[in-house]
């Protein structure tokens, strides 16, 4: 019997219910999987909590791996068998799903479900912001929040092999030291530095061309502080909640900046797109550019514990779910 994650109702860890059910057949155009690995994200605590749209009841969950087990009409790029990870569909916590073949990512053979499932919608959001929002390169010196993170440890790594000059924040001298391991040149610590200070201090006063903040309300003050003139405040998390308006004038006053809040749906809605970013962050992880640290691992069942973790902020690299 197959098992999945259901919301009734938006709140804390203990309204994840875990519920049998019985898979159908996938429909045309469909694969049915069976998964072995789940990422777990910020997104889906947002989405726990309803602070971002999301249906109940429902499903939750962004990120998985598993095997094809079934095959709908018309499918003609995958069959049974074949290993295949996706990002951005709802519905994650789960043993079995059905999915749009379309929208499935073969996984190649050097890389096992697990590292799959924790990279792909993380190592989506690096591609997009390190190559899309901000195309970073040679010299480019960028601040990167929550660096010792699923997404902070993809990113130090790719933006180092881009050629940037990667500077990240986290807390405490062990989680510096693990992030300028995975590429950042330099690393502040939150938790006893003036982050705009110090990012002045690193780049001899000029300051960084790009912030890429998911923080928002409590780090918003530091992220101005710490860009150059006319340089870019990405924020495309929250985990603090929203940061202030943003008055125009803030925005001249600072340095003619510019602010932007994208979303990653926006930027792997074209099939395309989707199939390319996947496919550059599988071809990153092959080449040995991109190590995924899979730090912890739950249960399904035990959801409850894994979102707690997450959300306490003691959590590094990626976590991943068993169904």
């Amino acid at each position: 019997m197959a098992t999945r994650i259901i919301l009734h109702e938006h709140g804390e860890p203990d309204v994840m219910q875990l519920e049998t059910f019985e898979p159908v057949p996938p429909g045309p155009g469909e694969v049915q999987i069976e998964q072995s690995a789940i990422g777990l994200n910020f997104l889906d605590i947002y989405q726990r909590r309803g602070l971002v749209p999301h249906q109940v009841p429902g499903g939750l969950g962004l990120e998985g791996a598993g095997t094809v087990v079934a095959v709908g009409e018309g499918v003609a790029n995958l069959g049974l068998g074949d290993r295949v990870a996706y990002a951005g569909l709802m519905g994650a916590y789960a043993s079995h799903r059905n999915a749009p073949a379309n929208r499935l990512i073969a996984i190649p053979d050097g890389i096992d479900d697990e590292v799959a499932a924790a990279a792909i919608l993380k190592g989506m959001t690096v591609d997009y912001l390190l190559t899309r929002v901000f195309p970073v390169g040679q010299g480019t010196r960028v601040l990167f929040y929550a660096a010792s993170g699923g997404v902070g440890q993809i990113a130090g790594q790719w933006g180092a092999h881009l050629g940037a000059e990667m500077i990240g924040v986290t807390s405490g001298a062990e989680n510096c030291a693990k992030a300028e391991a995975l590429g950042y040149a330099h690393t502040i610590d939150r938790l006893t530095d003036d982050i705009g200070a110090r990012a002045r201090d690193l780049t001899d006063g000029g300051g960084v061309e790009v912030v890429f903040d998911s923080v928002g309300k409590d780090s918003f003050d530091a992220s101005i502080a710490a860009l150059a003139r006319r340089g870019l405040f990405c924020l495309f998390g929250a985990t603090t909640g929203n940061p202030p308006d943003i008055p125009p004038s803030l925005l001249q006053a600072k340095g003619s900046l510019f602010f932007t809040r994208p979303t990653l749906v926006d930027y792997i809605a074209d099939d395309g797109e989707y199939q390319a970013s996947g496919r550059r962050i599988f071809d990153l992880i092959e080449q040995g550019v991109i190590t995924v640290s899979v730090n912890q691992t739950f249960a399904l069942s035990d959801v409850g514990a894994a979102h707690t973790a997450l959300a306490s902020g003691t959590t590094t690299g990626s976590t991943i779910l068993i169904p």
